[in-house]
């Protein structure tokens, strides 16, 4: 007998439905997969008969055919093992059909019959979904993350016998687990917060104009100045993710089985903070079966490069095109795979070996010292940079005074106003930040009046800017009016956006 059932796989970050097909004939007694499997897939053969076995059904010795399509695309982990034992079943006659043709299962398999999760729960769902199936059968532990997907109805199960025993009783199937939607969860908590930052009023300045705008920020000074105290709260002062973001960005850490425990969906900004040593293809992503980096899984959020020149020259250079395209494209024999990156880069690093260049007072680092030390940091690289901020060293005054320092929620509310004065400049264009204008948009929405282009013609000259930092600085001079409620960029929002970048000059323009 003929049977078919859905199970799902996983593309790059999209899912995709598989078709299971069994066939049980007369002939030699034999269980055969195929359909361009991955070994562990091949190895489903042996769980699955076990399971079944083991589960109280006895099968009679038959030809048992499977075969999983598309055939053109590798099936690969063990999500498929569910399916493939439930359309095994059906084509013995165990189980009614009625149920299988508009169900999808998802599921590991445990020689008892028992169902484990498997990673990637949230795209596959997804994709079956916009298939039109209606049901999906799956692991209790990865209930929640499916019920994130409205329009399908979840349902949990055990264990094959308890699978079987649905398919055989339709009605028995529990409404209240296919209607039901995932918890209503409050505002995400964080454990840090700006309040805790003393001193520093510029590195926070600086922080507030690149978080309202998505800009790339570099933190520059010596040792224990609050470099990575302030990067680290840069969550905290971020608009909350919208719907379509929670799901790009759970979609991610669906694949990769980072998903925190008992959530359907990720409900805080992701802040990634790789430690020097990681490896290209850490960053980017990849593999055999390429998975999302650490560039992917700070998309929607910050990706944040401690002592940046510790860094490898090839690790840091490979963040230039994801920084100009938002996306990370991984080539393989099998296929091109493309993961987001629509990240802020935050950097932070000392401007020399010993750390307190150019006080020469405490610095030891020679010239030739110092040039190495900041020539790790390619100006290409640099000029993907919008603001570089110097964080001077706090004073004991600043440390142990009792002042009110302004929380992240007092400072969110003052970034999200100048997110949603960018969210009605760019509607229906696809840009939703300053920083990710082009050419046009700047030309259209930077437009100086003849005493500001002077000024910003005498510092493109005094400079040498680029005509990529030329557009950097008046993104930023954007932003900058946009928080002062300035339809018109001025003087002053171009003289506080070059200050951003004189940085730039000073170290690496004066290491010589």
């Amino acid at each position: 007998m003929f049977s078919r059932a859905y199970g799902g796989g996983i593309l790059g970050i999209e899912g995709y439905v598989v078709h299971v097909e069994a066939d049980v004939s007369d002939g030699l007694p034999q269980f055969h997969m195929v359909g361009y499997l991955s070994s562990e897939v091949k190895e489903a053969e042996e769980r699955v008969r076990t399971a079944i076995r083991n589960s109280g059904f006895r099968l009679p010795p038959k030809r048992v055919t499977v075969n999983l399509s598309p055939a053109d695309i590798r099936k690969e982990g063990t999500g498929c093992d569910l399916a493939v034992a439930a359309a095994v079943l059906a084509s013995y006659g165990f189980v009614d059909q009625e149920l299988l043709g508009k169900s999808a299962f998802l599921g590991e398999l445990g020689l008892d019959g028992s169902v484990g999760p498997v990673q990637g729960v949230l795209p596959m769902v997804m994709a079956m979904r916009e298939m039109g199936i209606q049901f999906c059968f799956l692991a209790a532990e990865n209930a929640c993350e499916g019920l994130a997907v409205e329009g399908i109805r979840i349902v949990k199960v055990q264990s094959l016998a308890a699978l079987a025993d649905l398919l055989n009783h339709p009605l028995e199937v529990c409404p209240e687990a296919t209607e039901k939607t995932p918890q209503t969860e409050d505002e995400p908590a964080y454990s840090v917060d700006f309040a805790d930052v003393s001193g520093q009023k510029l590195l926070l300045r600086a922080t507030e104009v690149a978080v309202a705008g998505m800009h790339n920020i570099l933190y520059i000074g010596p040792p224990g100045s609050g470099k990575s105290m302030v990067a680290r709260r840069i969550p905290t002062i971020m608009p909350e993710l919208s719907r379509e973001e929670q799901l790009e960005v759970s979609k991610v850490y669906s694949i990769c089985g980072m998903l925190p425990s008992g959530h359907a969906l990720m409900r805080a900004r992701p802040f990634r903070s790789p430690h020097h040593t990681v490896s290209p293809q850490a960053m980017t992503g990849g593999g055999r079966i390429p998975k999302p980096g650490e560039i992917s899984l700070a998309s929607r959020g910050v990706l944040f490069l401690d002592e940046l020149p510790e860094f490898e020259r090839r690790t840091l250079e490979i963040l230039r095109q994801p920084l100009e395209d938002h996306k990370v494209i991984v080539a393989r024999v099998h296929g091109t795979f493309q993961f987001p990156a629509h990240f802020m880069l935050a950097a932070a690093m000392n401007p020399c070996p010993c750390g307190y260049y150019p006080d020469r007072s405490r610095c030891s680092c020679n010239m030739g010292q110092v040039k190495k030390y900041l020539g790790k940091i390619s100006r290409p690289l640099l000029d993907r940079i919008d603001i570089c901020a110097e964080a001077a060293p706090v004073t004991y005054r600043e440390l142990s005074e009792k002042a009110e320092n302004e929380s992240s929620g007092v400072i969110r509310e003052r970034v999200e106003r100048v997110r949603e004065i960018q969210q009605r400049r760019f509607a229906g264009s696809g840009i939703y930040f300053n920083s990710e204008m082009g050419n046009r948009e700047v030309a259209q929405y930077c437009v100086l009046g003849t005493k500001e282009h002077g000024f910003l013609e005498q510092i493109y000259r005094e400079l040498g800017l680029s005509a990529r930092g030329c557009h950097k600085i008046l993104k930023v001079a954007r932003t900058i009016a946009d928080m002062e409620g300035s339809e018109a960029i001025r003087n002053g929002h171009l003289a506080e956006a070059v200050g951003y970048r004189d940085l730039e000059g000073r170290y690496w323009g004066g290491a010589k």
